[in-house]
């Protein structure tokens, strides 16, 4: 085992402060911050950079499981490991990830049900969207530049591992990809106030895409009127909409519960 950096001037502990707090480090490097026990167990072996734990960690869990990912952890006092944890109560273990990179045709599969997100800014909606979308059976998810930085720390938090598995990629040209998608028999279903037809009542069997848009504003004119139909939750009450991840999660079990039935 390496020596115990007790130092907060220390250059690795530095960089993991910097990766946790400017996307411009992480973009630069090609890496992102997985924090907490569960995110480096699921974490893909080949695209582990690095592994910090805590001085307590290491006496709760010992070095076992290192082995399996064949990396030797970096130990730093619990004094700086809280320092550079982006948790109130940190589990003590850091990992550095290799970021992903796919392209809009790598979101498409033989059936795809792809979620288009439109200038989404709070991390914690793309974090449970991401998660609940692996859940669901979500083939892609595509994001306008205007949307948050995917591994920002608390976006990753909120997958819960799903940011592994689930394929993703900005674009710059939102209309561009749209009409990219149309043209390849993508049905695009914008989830809008002024929906005239009831998320419910439309088929999405084939193969189909959910526009959600920004928390407070939604979807943008110009990305509505790109879309096939556009269609509505039922609200009740004095309420106008739903939050952004929980319109996408009933959206996209709503297809999940389709798909199932017809296969």
């Amino acid at each position: 085992m390496s020596e115990i950096i007790t130092s907060m001037s220390n250059s690795q502990v530095k960089n993991l402060a910097s990766l946790q707090a400017r996307g411009r480090a992480r973009s630069q490097q090609g890496l992102f911050v997985a924090e907490g026990i569960k995110m480096y167990r699921e974490a893909p072996k080949e695209r582990l950079a690095g592994v910090y734990v805590s001085e307590r960690f290491l006496e709760k869990y010992g070095s076992g499981i290192f082995e399996e990912k064949g990396i030797e952890p970096v130990i730093l006092s619990d004094r700086v490991f809280s320092s550079v944890s982006d948790t109130k109560t940190p589990q003590g273990i850091l990992c550095l990830i290799r970021q992903f990179s796919y392209t809009l045709p790598q979101l498409l599969s033989e059936n795809p049900l792809i979620l288009i997100l439109e200038n989404l800014q709070d991390p914690g909606n793309l974090g449970t969207i991401l998660r609940t979308g692996e859940g669901a059976g979500v083939t892609g998810i595509l994001l306008s530049e205007g949307c948050v930085d995917i591994y920002n720390p608390k976006v990753i938090r909120s997958t819960m591992g799903s940011i592994y598995r689930m394929p993703f990629c900005y674009t710059e040209n939102l209309p561009d990809s749209l009409d990219w998608l149309k043209k390849r028999g993508v049905t695009l279903c914008a989830a809008h106030l002024g929906g005239d037809r009831a998320y419910d009542l439309q088929d999405y069997t084939g193969s189909c895409a959910f526009l959600i848009g920004n928390e407070s504003k939604g979807l943008s004119d110009r990305t509505a009127a790109l879309a096939d139909v556009l269609v509505n939750i039922p609200m009740y009450g004095q309420v106008e909409s739903l939050n952004a991840s929980v319109a996408a999660a009933v959206l996209m079990y709503e297809a999940s519960r389709q798909r199932r039935r017809k296969a």
